[in-house]
């Protein structure tokens, strides 16, 4: 009938709506992916359709795990926790999450050693007539600073602020910026390699917003170069001769 009369079905439209067999709430998912009856009095392949889980803030473990099940994806407990920590931050912001979005959220890199620096928030003004100003929050272990600096550009206050924060002098010898997901709302992937002394360090950074992404990716890669840096500066112990 819709498609000879030209009208559409709406979503919330009973037993044939795109809403009716599609599940986003935490608990309808984890009772659905338990048992289908729990929440679908009857069987959406009777009417050829079937259940969909919709990825989104309201979902759970329960269901974040099923779709990276499907995907064939598998995490150790403390990689899925930090993937479902960033997986409910970037669901806060686009609402939805696509099966490409979960494969970025996979493939962020994560710092492992115990000194690493986090960003916490970065908050950026400016315009055609201001200097841009970038202030961004970080945290180390279990304090939080915040630091501020301007620049010629967004991007460019965030990195002199993040410089500032690790206390080096860096240049920023690549940065480039691909989209890995489609619409407006697309997350970004910001790929930057700098240099600190003779070194570089590569970091990666996603985001819905180019700027913190760039933040991330700025963060990734100074925190390298810090490591890096505190295992040269780490004394090698003596050995000692077999025998003596």
């Amino acid at each position: 009938m819709s498609s000879l009369t030209g009208y559409p079905i709406q979503f919330n439209k009973a037993v044939v709506g795109r809403n009716a067999f599609a599940h986003e709430s935490g608990i309808h998912q984890h009772g659905v992916l338990r048992n289908r009856e729990t929440y679908e009095i009857m069987d959406p392949t009777s009417i050829g359709r079937s259940s969909v889980l919709v990825l989104g803030k309201h979902s759970g473990r329960a269901a974040f795990a099923d779709a990276l099940t499907r995907l064939g994806i598998s995490l150790a407990d403390d990689a899925f926790a930090r993937a479902f920590a960033r997986f409910k931050e970037l669901a806060d912001r686009k609402g939805e999450i696509s099966e490409e979005d979960l494969r970025a959220i996979v493939a962020e890199p994560r710092g492992e050693h115990p000194d690493q620096v986090r960003l916490v928030g970065i908050r950026v003004s400016g315009g055609t007539d201001a200097v841009p100003v970038a202030v961004v929050r970080l945290a180390r272990g279990d304090s939080v600073e915040e630091h501020t600096a301007s620049g010629d550009g967004m991007v460019n206050a965030a990195f002199v602020a993040i410089q500032e924060a690790f206390g080096v002098t860096a240049t920023l010898a690549n940065y480039r910026v691909s989209p890995v997901t489609r619409g407006a709302d697309a997350m970004d992937q910001v790929d930057v390699i700098v240099q600190v002394g003779p070194h570089t360090h590569s970091g990666r950074g996603l985001s819905t917003d180019v700027v913190e992404g760039s933040a991330r990716a700025f963060v990734t890669a100074l925190d390298k170069a810090a490591a890096a840096s505190s295992a040269l500066d780490r004394p090698v112990p003596a050995t000692v001769p077999a025998g003596g």
